[in-house]
């Protein structure tokens, strides 16, 4: 089999959406998607776009995807955020997420990032197996705040 990594482009984002979906579907909450293609789109590649991803290609079908931005940390410096490494599930156990997550650590290798940050579900055992195996620090200490949409149109 071979795998290819190389940087998205705006013709992935459909099959990178879909993905996302799949994600979703495992976390058990699909109905937690919601952005659009379009906006997708416009945020990987439109003007001010926010994002970056690297893609997995086997067999000219794209099957995973790290997908990151830069993050700012005031006692750090410049930092790599990576929002989601997935790798769909047919695929799994052939070294194609570790394939995309080396390439994510030589990305913020190569831009000259302080940290690289991620967060795992606390129930998701294959992933944080899987950051285990690069010795990764999984911080139980912090807890996650956020205020979603509704709430931030309601202010």
């Amino acid at each position: 089999m071979q795998i290819t990594i190389r940087t998205a482009v705006a013709a992935d984002v459909p099959a990178m959406l879909a993905l996302v979906q799949e994600l979703a579907l495992y976390e058990k909450a699909p109905q937690e998607v919601t952005v659009t293609l379009e906006e997708m789109q416009a945020a990987g590649f439109g003007p001010g776009a926010v994002w970056k991803a690297f893609v997995a290609i086997v067999d000219d079908r794209l099957v995973g995807m790290s997908l990151f931005f830069t993050k700012y940390s005031t006692w750090k410096g410049k930092c790599m955020y990576i929002d989601d490494i997935v790798v769909t599930e047919s695929m799994r156990g052939a070294g194609i997420g570790k394939l995309l997550f080396e390439e994510t650590i030589a990305e913020a290798k190569r831009t000259q990032m302080r940290r690289l940050e991620w967060q795992v579900l606390e129930w998701n055992a294959p992933a944080i197996n899987f950051y285990n195996k690069f010795n990764a620090h999984l911080d139980p200490e912090w807890i996650n705040g956020k205020l979603t949409y509704d709430q931030l149109q309601s202010f």
